[in-house]
């Protein structure tokens, strides 16, 4: 494995005292000398207030001397360590760590990990990647660090020895599900609970609370640099910053959702704001094939050259085009129905456009970007805020803008089959809905 600089920018920037060669693996802070009589009591130290959840059981944990409860948080935890990001991209396959020191230590070197609360900013040279707790056992090597440093010089830090006999003391410990399960995970500080960018960063929740990572992490490490790579190469084609720029521009485009899903419902949009309100599925049909028969005779437009007319289309290309629309509109209308039977549309309420498809994507694709080093965090959260705002332009509300984006994503994947690709948002719709801490119950939508 490979050496390098402390990794400095991790937590406070002075740790406190401990000693990690005591009868157990983890510090323990000096006894506080016993003052004279006469000299009053110096003041309590401030309660420390723990950046997640994850930081604050930790914490807790420490406290109470409870290590069997410390070692099932960070079991349950993805645990963020340096990695040399030229080793990452010539052999993607393989995990050099950048190991760190401590005085603390004897000999120095230690091999630091954080949790999520933690995390640095991301920085083009620095780059992280996560594995859970029994992995740091499974891998060691005599080369390697004697001590793990969980999240160190904060007060949650603990010192674990890496190399057996004494790593056994905490490799035996599992999660208790897969680490990538979905919840709301929220930063207290470090992550925006209100205002522009947090709304942006909600746009996008149903695909980071998919995965277990904090809504509101704008300094976004995700599945690290090379998962977050990966996952554009595969999903998106993206492996590079012109191509990021490319869909991350595609996303945020206000005409850039599909124009065949867009026509259908905005002409459903037009009737019902002409006759006030429902709008019956057999007549929204027969709209459709009259405007697109209207259509097909040509159209006059005003171009900078003068009134144009354009040329009609053959007859039974129109009767295909109609049909393909009309068949469009009974997809909508069956999976409006679900989503009214699941929670997701209320009484008569239906999908006014599928922009959200794009926007929360869009605010996805910002953070991907980011965790992959294609842009830069300033970029990354304008492209987050310009989300929010075209969001905010298209929907009134959380519960408008989740039905346009899960509509959008079963007319993608679905095709009427409501397997994973329809299970798996329904489900995470509910969470979000539900959550105390979900931002679609925290965040203002405009």
């Amino acid at each position: 494995m490979s050496f390098g600089p402390p990794p400095a920018g991790f937590g406070p920037a002075t740790p406190p005292p401990s000693d990690p060669a005591g009868s157990t693996p983890f510090p323990s802070n000096p006894p506080a000398a016993t003052a004279p009589p006469s000299v009053p009591p110096a003041p309590a130290p401030p309660v420390w207030t723990a950046p997640s959840s994850v930081e604050e059981d930790l914490y807790e944990a420490k406290s109470r001397e409870d290590w069997a409860a410390y070692f099932g948080i960070l079991a349950d935890s993805r645990l963020y360590f340096e990695i040399r990001r030229d080793g990452a991209d010539a052999e993607p396959g393989r995990t050099i760590p950048v190991f760190g020191h401590d005085p603390r230590v004897a000999g120095g070197r230690i091999w630091a990990v954080y949790t999520e609360g933690m995390l640095p900013v991301p920085d083009p040279h620095r780059v992280l990647s996560w594995q859970s707790l029994g992995w740091f056992a499974r891998v060691w090597e005599p080369s390697d660090p004697p001590m793990i440093v969980v999240n160190p010089g904060s007060p949650c830090e603990a010192f674990l020895p890496s190399a057996p006999p004494h790593s056994a003391a905490w490799a035996q410990y599992e999660a208790q599900g897969p680490l990538n399960r979905a919840r709301v995970r929220t930063l207290r500080f470090g992550g925006p609970l209100k205002g522009q960018v947090a709304q942006g960063l909600a746009c996008g929740a149903l695909l980071v609370v998919r995965y277990g990572f904090p809504w509101n992490a704008m300094a976004y490490h995700g599945n690290g640099y090379r998962g977050e790579r990966e996952t554009l190469q595969e999903w998106w084609g993206v492996t590079s910053r012109e191509e990021w720029q490319e869909q991350q521009t595609a996303l945020l485009d206000p005409d850039g959702a599909n124009p065949v899903w867009e026509f259908a419902l905005g002409l459903r949009r037009t009737i019902a704001r002409d006759f006030g309100g429902h709008v019956d599925t057999a007549y929204w049909r027969d709209a459709v094939a009259r405007v697109l028969r209207a259509r097909s005779g040509g159209e006059t437009v005003i171009t900078p050259d003068g009134v144009t007319t354009t040329p009609g289309a053959p007859e039974a290309e129109t009767e295909a085009r109609i049909k393909g629309v009309q068949h469009l509109v009974g997809r909508i209308t069956r999976y409006e129905a679900r989503f009214r039977a699941d929670g997701i549309l209320e009484g008569n309420r239906f999908v006014s456009s599928v922009d959200a498809w794009n926007f929360g994507r869009a605010s996805g694709m910002a953070r991907w970007g980011l965790g992959s080093r294609y842009c830069s965090l300033k970029e990354a959260e304008s492209a987050v805020v310009q989300a929010g705002r075209a969001a905010a332009r298209s929907y009134k509300s959380w519960q408008d803008f989740a039905a346009g984006y899960i509509l959008g994503r079963c007319l993608h994947f679905d095709d009427e089959e409501f397997g994973e690709w329809y299970t798996d948002v329904v489900d995470l719709h509910g969470i979000l809905m539900s959550d105390p801490e979900s931002p679609w119950l925290t965040v203002p939508f405009k």
